[in-house]
C-alpha cells in the first residue's frame, strides 16, 4: 500500500480556534499535511484521506517548537470561513 503527504499552508489575518484544540492560535501562516493511502483494485491512481494534521510554530519560547493536532479537514474550512467572514466585516465599518 503506498501512502504520500500532501503539504499545504493556510494563512489566517485573525486570531483563530479551530474545533477540538482547546487553545486559540495567533495570525500567521500555518502548515497542513494531509496523508493519503492509495486505493488498491482500480484501473487507474486514486487515494483516499487517512489523516490531516494542523501544524503551529511557536517561537516565543527560548527553542523553537512546532505542534501537531490531528484535526478533522471540516473544523479547519469553518476556522477560515470564518477568518474570511471576519475580514469581510472589518470592511464594512467606517
Amino acid at each position: 500500500m503506498t501512502v504520500r503527504s500532501r503539504r499545504d499552508s493556510v494563512v489566517f489575518k485573525h486570531s483563530f480556534c479551530i474545533e477540538g484544540i482547546d487553545r486559540p492560535f495567533p495570525p500567521g501562516t500555518y502548515e497542513v499535511v494531509t496523508d493519503e493511502e492509495e486505493i488498491q483494485g482500480l484501473s487507474f491512481l486514486a487515494f483516499r484521506r487517512i489523516a490531516t494534521s494542523f501544524r503551529a510554530t511557536d517561537s516565543r519560547r527560548a527553542r523553537l517548537t512546532i505542534e501537531s493536532f490531528d484535526i478533522d479537514p471540516d473544523d479547519l474550512k469553518e476556522a477560515l470561513r470564518i477568518d474570511a467572514v471576519v475580514e469581510l466585516g472589518d470592511g464594512l465599518s467606517g
